[in-house]
């Protein structure tokens, strides 16, 4: 297994290699790959872009349902769940894009952590240094030698408190440590959103909707800015192609309006 993940790594380091050479960028050379993998894993993304129409499609009923045992959540969420299941919908489909990408980003975290990118910037972002690190290069951080603290040691907690109390060295390195702190921002933005596109009216959904875009927010404060801006520009393109499903849904549904907005009951005999 470790042979595969080794050559695996190997097979992408050439694929960035190969973009840089064209390109002569390594951010550049980040972004092409980010295109081919979502070029790749288009087949699943369809399958869950039609699960989210169908989400879309089934809002008026939904409404009605929530609306209707709004005192009861017990029996809303279990009528929510019967109506996903009639129709065949994954409430859960919404985290497949982040568990498709997550070996992506873990290969491409070894990646960078074996081959570096030592020095690299893309739009000021630092390809090689975490959210923390260039924080603590912006305070200046070292140990009681004055060493500098390795950025394997580095915590959330260290670097909050040194740098509440030098607020005047944040400022004035201003350039270093806020292009990834704003990137790292604006991915946590834009996986809240993705869940919120592709959940949106599922109660089951709503504490799952807040605690993965924290949740991976926080752990990535110690990932390298070149694996953020691959989750960056794939999250983005991820919106986008949600976006439009959504479109397209709610165009179908302007062409071919809800009659009912709950399923019409059978008429008893007689």
């Amino acid at each position: 297994m470790s042979y595969l993940w080794t050559q695996a790594g190997d097979f992408m380091m050439w694929l960035l290699e190969t973009f840089y050479g064209f390109t002569h960028s390594w951010g550049l050379a980040i972004i092409l790959l980010t295109l081919l993998v979502r070029l790749v894993i288009y087949p699943l993304t369809r399958k869950q872009m039609a699960s989210m129409q169908k989400m879309q499609k089934l809002q008026p009923r939904m409404k009605v349902l929530q609306e209707k045992y709004k005192d009861d959540k017990e029996t809303m969420n279990k009528e929510v769940m019967a109506l996903y299941k009639e129709n065949k919908v994954n409430p859960a489909s919404g985290c497949l894009p982040i568990l498709i990408q997550m070996p992506i980003l873990i290969l491409l975290y070894s990646v960078l952590s074996r081959h570096g990118f030592s020095g690299a910037h893309f739009l000021t972002v630092h390809l090689d240094g975490t959210t923390l690190s260039t924080i603590a290069d912006a305070i200046n951080l070292v140990d009681a030698t004055g060493t500098r603290v390795p950025n394997e040691e580095l915590g959330p907690v260290m670097l909050i408190f040194s740098a509440a109390t030098n607020p005047g060295l944040l400022w004035e390195h201003l350039g270093i440590w806020l292009p990834n702190t704003a990137l790292l921002v604006f991915i946590g933005f834009l996986t809240w959103y993705q869940q919120y596109l592709s959940s949106s009216g599922n109660p089951q959904m709503a504490m799952m909707n807040w605690f993965m875009p924290i949740f991976l927010t926080f752990i990535c404060l110690s990932i390298q800015g070149g694996v953020l801006l691959y989750w960056g520009v794939s999250s983005l393109l991820g919106v986008g192609q949600q976006l439009l499903a959504t479109r397209k849904a709610r165009v179908e549904m302007r062409e071919r309006p809800v009659l009912t907005q709950e399923k019409p009951r059978e008429k008893s005999a007689g």
